[in-house]
């Protein structure tokens, strides 16, 4: 079974110092700023002006930058420019002048630049302006993946002895580097174990990076997760935005072959060139693969590579189906009742004993999710102050709404106008069917008979996210 070098696994155990490139023309504060950031434990290295700023950029993303604005090649603003075309700055910079301008203060600022300090240089701000941009940028490349759920856990929920030793599994993988492949039933929310296990690991403080395979194009897949080069612009891929953290791929078996081959030679050697550059960038990144697919049988099919499999399949943890611990059934009831109430501002209702019991007898096909969108649509679309087993039953779809009954077999209000209930019954009509087609649009295009980029839109008007359908 192949194996990440020795050499790789002892490098990656060492949690990475965030590296910070500085940039300034001058001996005295180049050097001045290199020792104090080394002495605070931060990986840093210099560039004595614009070009040699370029070189180091191309080479390796950094995750700040200190950037003089006046030097005698390029100036820092045009750098800034350079640097922000491509995808947006893809680090925090922070400017530094001794003769700056409110209007250069404004430029720099309108270009992303997160703060700017006069020299001579206050040694104190610049270490706190420094450290309070890293956790900026930390907070909002977290905040970017978890706007793709519509709610957020710290763990995965349930205080069964099922979910415990679930916790506990992960808690002692999170010690180590190894490589993790989380396997689940759909609807099994596995975003936040593999959140857990990185809240869990050394790189705690370093980047999360989280991606739906099947979202990305076969022929922009390899861009997407290796960069490129074009014309000394620089796009960083996944693999170096999640450098010395945690890289989740989701359904790794919808990659296409030949980004799975380089994938492989990139996890197996510890490096990788971006597309159209020469230079191997060193990867020093945990791979969390997640599936609701059996791998075994897609590697029987070739779509899977078994070297890449076997290279993933480090650690294996299965998350357990709802069903496997239905006695936690009414704590996640009364969770997800509270989100809805605090963060949707729903009304508060308390599911009585005889509904909470027929959930715990029910098998849950589609797991936590089935039972998050289940307490939001009961929320929505009934009323008074508990909800009653027949409610539950006829959402559930085993029951018949009695004659007067507000709610239909689908849980449609039938007091709402005509087109809000058909939207409410468009957007579960078309979850389950994403649900059913592991998230591909292109094949539930066909399934609804809609053309794909209508399809598109419509699922952008009704607020439903494939990726989030699938990944948890």
């Amino acid at each position: 079974m192949p194996q990440p070098n020795p050499s790789s696994i002892d490098q990656r155990d060492i949690p990475r110092a965030p590296y910070i490139l500085v940039v300034d023309d001058e001996p005295d504060i180049r050097q001045l700023v290199q020792e104090i950031l080394e002495d605070e434990g931060y990986e840093v290295d210099v560039a004595e002006n614009g070009e040699v700023a370029r070189q180091a950029h191309r080479a390796r993303r950094a995750d700040l930058v200190l950037l003089d604005i006046w030097m005698p090649d390029v100036d820092g603003i045009t750098l800034l420019k350079e640097w922000s075309e491509v995808d947006g700055l893809p680090m925090p910079v922070i400017m530094m002048s001794g003769h700056g301008t409110v209007e250069t203060a404004v430029e720099a600022t309108r270009l992303g630049a997160y703060d700017f300090i006069e020299k001579p240089l206050s040694l104190a701000k610049l270490l706190l302006t420094i450290e309070h941009a890293l956790e900026a940028d930390k907070l909002n490349r977290e905040n970017q993946g978890l706007r793709r759920h519509s709610y957020t856990l710290e763990e995965p929920l349930g205080k069964s002895a099922t979910m415990q030793r679930l916790r506990e599994q992960i808690k002692r993988v999170a010690e180590h580097d190894s490589w993790v492949l989380m396997s689940s039933e759909p609807g099994c929310d596995i975003s936040v174990a593999a959140r857990y296990l990185h809240r869990h690991s050394l790189h705690r403080d370093r980047p999360f990076i989280e991606v739906n395979v099947g979202s990305l194009s076969g022929d922009n897949s390899a861009h997407e997760l290796f960069g490129s080069e074009e014309q000394g612009k620089v796009h960083y891929g996944l693999l170096e935005q999640a450098n010395g953290g945690t890289l989740l791929l989701h359904d790794i078996a919808d990659m296409d072959n030949v980004t799975q081959g380089k994938l492989y030679s990139a996890l197996e050697s510890g490096s990788f060139q971006r597309i159209g550059a020469n230079t191997p960038v060193e990867l020093q990144v945990r791979i969390i693969a997640a599936t609701h697919q059996d791998l075994t049988a897609m590697v029987d099919k070739g779509r899977l590579r078994k070297d890449l499999f076997f290279l993933l399949n480090v650690v294996p943890i299965q998350i357990p189906a709802l069903r496997e611990h239905v006695e936690d059934v009414p704590e996640i009831l009364n969770f997800f009742t509270n989100l809805y109430v605090e963060h949707e501002k729903l009304p508060y209702r308390k599911f009585s004993t005889g509904a909470q019991n027929r959930l715990r007898n029910y098998h849950w096909p589609g797991n936590v999710r089935e039972l998050m969108n289940l307490v939001q649509r009961l929320l929505i679309a009934g009323d008074g102050s508990e909800i009653s087993l027949e409610e539950v039953e006829v959402a559930l779809g085993s029951g018949r709404p009695e004659a007067g009954s507000k709610t239909s077999v689908f849980g449609i209000n039938f007091d709402l106008p005509l087109r809000e209930a058909r939207e409410q019954f468009e957007r579960d009509y078309l979850e389950h069917q994403l649900r059913q087609a592991g998230g591909s649009v292109g094949k539930v295009a066909k399934i609804v008979g809609l053309e794909r980029t209508h399809l598109y839109r419509k699922l952008r008007s009704l607020g439903i996210d494939p990726k989030q359908l699938v990944s948890e």
